[in-house]
């Protein structure tokens, strides 16, 4: 299972990198987060998962992360934007469940 999740986790990687970031949100903050560092740290937390297990540190900052899209996606009127963060939010999720499965 834990095999299928981190294939999973490769497609949803590969598939978000073959997307374009949305246009207009270089700059821009939604409920205090950065549009482009949160891009970049679910990236990063979903690559450092694909690497190995996570420091407490970095299970920590995956942990809020995931939290943090509860606040900024309802604030996005955009829709390719929106399916963009959403597919970006899902990635973390999985990321974390991945993280889960392996602290069992």
């Amino acid at each position: 299972m834990l095999e299928e999740k981190l294939d999973a986790l490769a497609q949803m990687m590969t598939e978000h990198m073959a997307r374009p970031f949305p246009s207009g949100f270089r700059g821009l903050d939604f409920a205090g987060q950065d549009m482009v560092l949160l891009d970049a740290d679910a990236y990063g937390y979903a690559a450092g998962v694909r690497e190995g297990t996570l420091s407490e540190r970095h299970r920590a900052g995956l942990t809020r992360l995931t939290s943090v899209f509860a606040k900024v996606l309802p604030a996005i009127d955009d829709e390719y934007a929106a399916e963009y963060y959403t597919h970006v939010r899902d990635m973390a999720v999985l990321a974390a469940e991945i993280e889960s499965l392996r602290e069992k």
